[in-house]
């Protein structure tokens, strides 16, 4: 009877970084054997051919870290090849870190040599340093190692059939991996949570698992790990009936196991192709598969005890090929490993009755009666001890498990729908970070930009004051050009014919009264115009004139106006209300002087007022100017319109102001000028 459900070989890695990786099988309907993985943080990859030239580099190195971190790497190395060295590099590394005093180095040696422990067999050992590593890494901080750890007390629960713990484990292991956003490690929860689902024989949802931790494998070029991930998929292929596609999956793995000397993956591999080569009816094939699965080195005593399978199903073989001495030889090395390992007597009924049919076919029928015996015998201690009550209990301890199995689908259905809710809550977080993010590039760029326009803004208003500054000096020197030119040569050309006609009256006695009197005229007339003159020359020279300027000049000329004329009573007030401290521009400060000594000189020429009046005062936030007498007056609407009246509405008019005139004939005239 080939015993191909005797054995499932699965493989699991407890947690990687630098593509080392370790593994489990686990047994059907018998104690699971657990190989727990853990990966160093070198990045050498440790084959058997230079294990012993890497120590010796590691002896020899002066700097502690890395010293100690080599030894980690070596130890784990050596549980595959050496067991015996394993320890060895084991005890010199935790005694070099404790002398050091190097806390991580030291963590990752006592999380190994719980490894050490498992694969030896030594499961309580491998929980104590497996709960001593956790509560170092937790001490000091160190979050992957306690990651590590987490996955190795998963594994060592699993190991006693104690699923809920596991799978919480496996879900915390898997979740702290994605708050630390370390996809590379999360690729050994997703794994082990895929064998929980394995060994719960929901094979759909163990290879859902197994393909994501092969795909975060590939993805970081985690061979050692691959190779697992290809075993698994392949176990679940198989069982889903699926065999071509599992051998496919399973020499994938062999290729990668083979390239990287992995031993105890190697003939793991070969064991699970040879029974899918058996389901398939290719029983040469199987054989040689089963054969090359046990040629296994010296030194090296990992998953001995898995090897039972191998025996009895090659002794089987053997016995369908009518070989039965050859079937026999190899019964009895099944035999050897009953003797080593006395706990897997129960699990070898079916080799006694594969050795009795190699007897029978040898004529040795007495050997094969007590062996086929004996086989019953196993058979009955199995299935008949302690009677109706033992089958009692496992009835009940049945329908427990299976209400156990519902509650941990259960939990296992919450547990993946809060990872689910746990990823888009950092989606979330991302998205509103992303969004504060460019919110705030956007309001630094939008307040640069403003600075920017601002900056340009005061660069354009400078140049334009700077313009309007070289245009205004331009004028200044413009106006002083003209005003000299007007001074030195109008002027003197006014003088000298002030000065020729008074040479005229005085050089010759002239009898002719109206010859005398046009040159008089002619001699007044210059004068006003050379007192023209300076108040244009006073206006240009200034960029703007002063209230009091004004005020002055107005005084000068009513002054004047009464030489002119003494028998009128001239008065000029300024009202409280004005705002003296008032500037003009220079154009405005001459058109108001050009309209008032306009107004009084019409006063003086035509009206024959006794009085003439100029007043200013403050309407609101006017300026108001009145010239006003009481003259003759004349009718506005006939009377012959001259230069005068003309030019002083247009001289306030181009200075925004506003220029009244009301007259009445014998009523006397008033001026009012708005500004």
């Amino acid at each position: 009877m080939l015993l191909i459900n005797f054995l499932k070989k699965a493989s699991v890695i407890l947690f990687t970084a630098s593509s080392i990786s370790l593994m489990l099988f686990s047994l059907n309907n018998m104690k699971k054997n657990l190989l727990i993985s853990l990966s160093v943080f070198l990045s050498i990859s440790v084959y058997s051919q230079n294990l012993d030239s890497l120590l010796t580099v590691a002896q020899s190195t002066e700097n502690d870290s890395v010293k100690i971190r080599m030894y980690n790497k070596i130890a784990f190395g050596y549980i595959f090849n050496d067991t015996d060295k394993a320890l060895m590099v084991l005890e010199e590394g935790k005694k070099s870190a404790k002398t050091a005093n190097f806390n991580f180095g030291l963590t990752e040696l006592v999380n190994t040599h719980g490894i050490y422990m498992d694969i030896t067999g030594k499961s309580d050992s491998a929980a104590y340093y497996f709960e001593k590593a956790l509560k170092m890494s937790r001490d000091f901080g160190f979050k992957n190692i306690e990651s590590m750890c987490i996955n190795n007390l998963g594994m060592f629960n699993w190991n006693r059939g104690n699923y809920n713990e596991a799978l919480d484990y496996f879900f915390q292991s898997l979740k702290m991996d994605e708050a630390q956003k370390s996809e590379k490690s999360t690729s050994t929860s997703l794994n082990n949570i895929g064998l929980i689902y394995q060994e719960m024989n929901l094979n759909g949802k163990a290879l859902e698992y197994h393909k994501k931790a092969l795909k975060v494998r590939e993805k970081y070029n985690l061979e050692n790990e691959q190779i697992a991930s290809h075993n698994n998929i392949g176990i679940n292929l198989k069982d889903l009936g699926r065999i071509d596609e599992a051998i496919i999956s399973y020499k994938k793995g062999l290729t990668i196991a083979k390239k990287l000397d992995n031993r105890i993956e190697y003939y793991k591999i070969l064991d699970n192709l040879a029974n899918a080569y058996y389901d398939k009816g290719n029983k040469e094939l199987a054989l040689e598969t089963y054969l090359e699965a046990l040629k296994k080195k010296e030194n090296y005593n990992g998953d001995e005890r898995g090897m039972l399978s191998t025996y009895n199903n090659i002794a089987t073989l053997y016995n369908e090929k009518n070989l039965p001495k050859i079937a026999k030889h190899y019964a009895d090395e099944g035999f050897s490993l009953v003797k080593k390992y006395p706990e897997i007597e129960l699990v070898s009924a079916d080799l006694y009755l594969t050795v009795a049919e190699s007897n029978y076919m040898l004529g040795n029928y007495e050997q094969a009666r007590k062996q086929k015996q004996t086989y019953i015998k196993l058979k009955d201690s199995i299935f008949s001890e302690k009677n109706a009550q033992k089958i009692a209990d496992l009835e009940v301890k049945y329908e427990t498990e299976k209400k156990e199995k519902e509650i941990l689908i259960q939990r296992a259905e919450i547990a993946e729908q809060d990872l689910v809710i746990q990823r888009r809550n950092y989606q979330l977080y991302g998205l509103a970070f992303l969004t504060l993010i460019l919110g705030l590039i956007g309001f630094l760029f939008y307040n640069q930009q403003k600075l920017k326009n601002n900056q340009l803004k005061k660069e354009n208003d400078l140049k334009d004051a700077l313009i309007k500054i070289e245009t205004q000096n331009k004028l200044q020197e413009q106006r002083l050009r003209i005003s000299r030119d007007l001074h030195d040569n109008i002027g003197a050309q006014l003088t000298f014919i002030i000065s020729s006609i008074d040479n005229l009256k005085y050089g010759f006695d002239i009898k002719d009264k109206k010859l005398n009197h046009k040159l008089e005229t002619i001699s007044d007339f210059t004068s006003g115009t050379i007192y023209e003159l300076r108040d244009t020359i006073w206006a240009m020279n200034k960029s703007e004139i002063t209230f009091e300027d004004l005020q002055t000049r107005i005084s000068n000329y009513i002054d004047k106006a009464h030489l002119y004329d003494s028998n009128i009573k001239f008065s000029f007030t300024v009202d409280n209300s004005v705002d003296t401290s008032k500037t003009f521009t220079s154009v405005e400060g001459m058109n108001i002087h050009r309209v008032i000594q306009e107004a009084i000189h019409n006063s003086l020429k035509y009206a024959e007022a006794s009085w003439i009046k100029v007043e200013v005062s403050k309407e609101v936030a006017n300026l108001v100017f009145k010239i006003s007498d009481n003259g003759k007056g004349f009718n506005l609407a006939s009377v012959k319109r001259g230069n005068g009246l003309t030019n002083m509405e247009k001289r306030i008019e181009n200075i925004g102001g506003e220029i009244q005139i009301n007259s009445r004939k014998e009523s006397g005239t008033e001026i009012k000028i708005t500004v």
